[in-house]
């Protein structure tokens, strides 16, 4: 396709928090054009997909408003509904919680997106990067051969190495900056509870995060891990902790023994919350670019749509006058900032408990399995905190 000229809305990534940027910025009359580097929407698939129960988000954000699609979206998309969230620290005693959610298909559920995002008005265009950023006006190269076009507003939904950002001064400062490697597998052949999500800790396996087996259904699983580089063994890499994990973790490999490996995903997942700046008077950032995650366990999806509906919703207010584009910061932080400060705040208590697997297995057995969900969903009950502060002090 020929793109027009210019557009009220431009957004770059046409992951959840884009194409939810786009849904909302056409609903609201503005003209969109959302722009996605990848040769098809979802593919190569980004995450382990697991997506919270609408209810379970509403209860971690309150002040948060849902988009629709958050809770509303095709059969077709689900590839596990999850009833119990089951956490494993290194000694193996386990502790579970009843949890509402879907495994998704990444694939279906970004295409399902990006069509609701089309359908309200939005054009799209994949296999397209943007070369270019220079104010307001934008240089794309990519199937459709080479265009400039202008802008009011540009979001920038491209991801933790956002070019937006960094065209737009709205980086976080480096030394502020963390993040932890993932990488998983996507297996058959595995021998697993398929209602279940299961979450394990210990050094020797993930240091500084967790590996997970999601249930991909009829003997499937997402398996992976994410881990802090900064606090890995010398010379090991993800993919070594994650092999290790399939064949020689206690609970884990029983389960993995027969597991053929279909699929190979890698990412990066910031884990220390948002920039100071999201939006300048021109463009803002939304999703991974933003740092729009629960840094407790790496879930980003609900945040980057929700913060994607109200990036849509602002960009469209500018176009039209209404507004600047500056109040989406303050917007998106009153809606759900406390919930992923919180979050950051949680997982930097756990990082020293993190280094000792006894010190985990102490923090994993005064913490009540009600509690753990109330950390998972990234808050910090009172007693929780005081007991890692104090098993922190311990072990100086």
């Amino acid at each position: 396709m020929i793109p027009k000229a210019s557009y009220d809305v431009i957004v770059v990534g046409a992951g959840p928090a884009g194409s939810t940027a786009a849904l909302y910025a056409a609903r609201n009359g503005a003209s969109v054009l959302l722009l996605d580097k990848k040769r098809e929407i979802g593919n190569p698939i980004q995450c382990a997909g697991f997506l919270p129960d609408a209810s379970e988000v509403g209860a971690l954000m309150p002040d948060a408003i849902l988009p629709e699609t958050l809770n509303n979206y095709p059969d077709s998309c689900v590839l596990r509904h999850i009833k119990t969230q089951r956490i494993i620290p290194p000694n193996c005693n386990a502790k579970e919680f009843a949890v509402k959610g879907a495994v998704l298909d990444r694939r279906r559920y970004d295409q399902f997106l990006a069509g609701q995002a089309a359908e309200a008005g939005a054009e799209l265009m994949v296999k397209t990067r943007v070369t270019k950023i220079q104010g307001t006006t934008l240089e794309i190269s990519g199937i459709f051969g080479k265009q400039t076009i202008k802008t009011k507003a540009l979001i920038g939904a491209d991801g933790p190495n956002s070019p937006v950002a960094k065209a737009k001064g709205l980086t976080m400062k480096p030394e502020l900056k963390e993040t932890s490697v993932a990488i998983e597998y996507q297996v058959r052949m595995v021998d697993i509870d398929q209602d279940a999500l299961e979450m394990y800790f210990g050094k020797d396996y993930v240091p500084g995060g967790y590996a997970w087996i999601f249930p991909e259904g009829e003997g499937r699983a997402n398996i992976g891990i994410g881990i802090r580089s900064g606090m890995a063994e010398k010379g090991v890499s993800a993919k070594d902790y994650l092999q290790r994990f399939m064949h020689e973790h206690p609970l884990a490999a029983p389960k993995l023994k027969n597991a053929v490996i279909m699929n190979i995903i890698a990412g990066i997942i910031p884990v220390n919350g948002a920039p100071a700046k999201t939006a300048s008077e021109d463009s803002l950032i939304v999703g991974d670019a933003a740092g729009h995650i629960i840094a407790t366990n790496g879930g980003g999806i609900p945040p980057a749509m929700i913060a994607g509906k109200i990036a849509g919703e602002t960009a469209a207010e500018f176009a039209a006058g209404k507004c600047r584009l500056e109040e989406y910061d303050r917007r998106w932080r009153a809606q759900f900032g406390p919930a992923l400060e919180t979050s950051v705040q949680a997982r930097q208590i756990m990082d020293g408990i993190m280094k000792s697997d006894a010190l985990m297995n102490a923090a994993f057995k005064f913490i009540s399995p009600e509690q753990m969900k109330v950390m998972q969903c990234g808050k910090l009950p009172g007693p929780v905190k005081l007991g890692l502060q104090a098993l922190n002090r311990g072990k100086k």
